[in-house]
């Protein structure tokens, strides 16, 4: 099939607008905010591009098709009437995932074994097979998600989450996702030429993904996708959207970026993906406890995701970290401050109301991101 598809770019909950944001940057159009998705319309080179500029997104999929299912006959015949043989070569491993809420059908497995049937069955008509579909070529992973009793059908084309840049060969117990991580800096106003500081850096996720965004670089440009080897997307698509990347990326853009944390085993972590990430000398990584810092430049951002206390004992220890941050940091108004956290108080302990707020979530945990705007020097 040639010409557009329609994407669904999944994001996690509070992120939507930014994907949109994102979505709308790429060039795409028809761009619809839903819960916990952007959908859009593109070309198949928007497939390859979108997997590889979407630092924010969880995922891409290709919309096959969407409909009202009540009864698994409707799943069945729906299913079957959609033209799977345009997006699937009749050798396409079709594993079939699925997910099912406030729906009449909430047998997921059933749900995901009527669309396989439904699936072979217009396949093997399509291809003029007999028997079962060999399955041996390229993986193309199916979704029937049902919500309210609708059912979206879609691709998969991206395979790994798009979190997984490639760079993070090691991590700490509770790494903070890629995505998450470029989300943080995105809803700040940081420009590559601004000082950036990341005082709880664990693994190196923040200070990596600004590196990333002060030099342009895709995301994506350092792994592979699902979508690389099918028949729609050609191999010269995926050639001219990383060719586009490597022609754009401001390799020469000067960044000052700092990434301190109290472990120094988690220093030589984030040295180690840095490195991995191909922007080993870009960063400055340092031991450091928060009673230490002592920004020297004005009209910084420090953005962070500090220990929330969550866990029994702690909560004293993390009180003092905050309250310590809040005290340097008085000291320093021209620098805005960011800091994810789920610990409700931390206004209260930091010393001073945030500016703005914003829910988000850190996994399955709830948090607030609290943003401290700066008045910048002259």
């Amino acid at each position: 099939m040639s010409g557009r598809y329609t994407l669904i770019a999944t994001a996690a909950a509070g992120l939507e607008s930014l994907v949109a944001k994102e979505v709308k940057q790429l060039g795409f159009d028809e761009v619809t905010v839903e819960n916990g998705r952007v959908i859009y319309k593109a070309d198949a080179l928007g497939i390859a591009r979108s997997n590889l500029w979407l630092r924010t997104a969880d995922r891409v999929k290709l919309l096959v098709g969407e409909f009202e299912a009540k009864t698994f006959d409707e799943l069945f015949e729906q299913t079957k009437a959609l033209p799977w043989e345009a997006y699937v070569p009749e050798n396409g491993a079709l594993p079939v995932v699925g997910k099912s809420v406030k729906s009449q059908l909430y047998s997921v497995p059933d749900c995901q074994s009527i669309v396989k049937k439904a699936i072979v069955d217009r396949m093997t008509k399509k291809h003029g097979l007999t028997g079962r579909l060999p399955e041996n070529g390229v993986m193309y992973r199916v979704e029937v998600a049902l919500l309210k009793d609708k059912a979206t059908l879609t691709i998969d084309t991206s395979g790994e989450g798009l979190h997984r840049r490639g760079y993070r060969v090691e991590q700490n117990e509770a790494p903070l996702k890629e995505t998450l991580a470029a989300a943080l800096i995105e809803l700040t106003n940081w420009r590559p030429n601004d000082p950036f500081i990341d005082p709880f850096t664990g693994s190196g996720t923040i200070p990596i993904e600004a590196a990333l965004i002060g030099q342009n670089i895709a995301p994506g440009f350092n792994r592979e996708f699902a979508s690389e080897d099918w028949d729609i997307v050609p191999r010269k698509l995926w050639d001219e959207a990383l060719t586009e990347a490597e022609d754009v990326a401001k390799y020469d853009q000067p960044l000052d970026i700092s990434g301190y944390d109290i472990d120094h085993r988690m220093i030589e972590i984030s040295k180690t993906n840095a490195m991995e990430a191909g922007l080993a000398d870009l960063i400055n990584w340092k031991q450091m406890q928060v009673r230490d810092l002592n920004p020297t430049v004005p009209n910084g951002y420090m953005i962070g995701n500090p220990p929330y206390g969550e866990r029994l004992g702690e909560r004293k220890e993390v009180e003092n970290i905050y309250r310590d941050l809040g005290n340097i940091m008085n000291e320093h108004p021209s620098w805005s401050v960011y800091i994810i956290t789920s610990y409700q108080d931390f206004e209260k302990v930091y010393g001073r109301k945030a500016t703005k707020k914003r829910k988000l979530y850190n996994g399955y945990i709830r948090t607030d991101y609290y943003q401290y705007f700066g008045k910048r020097q002259k």
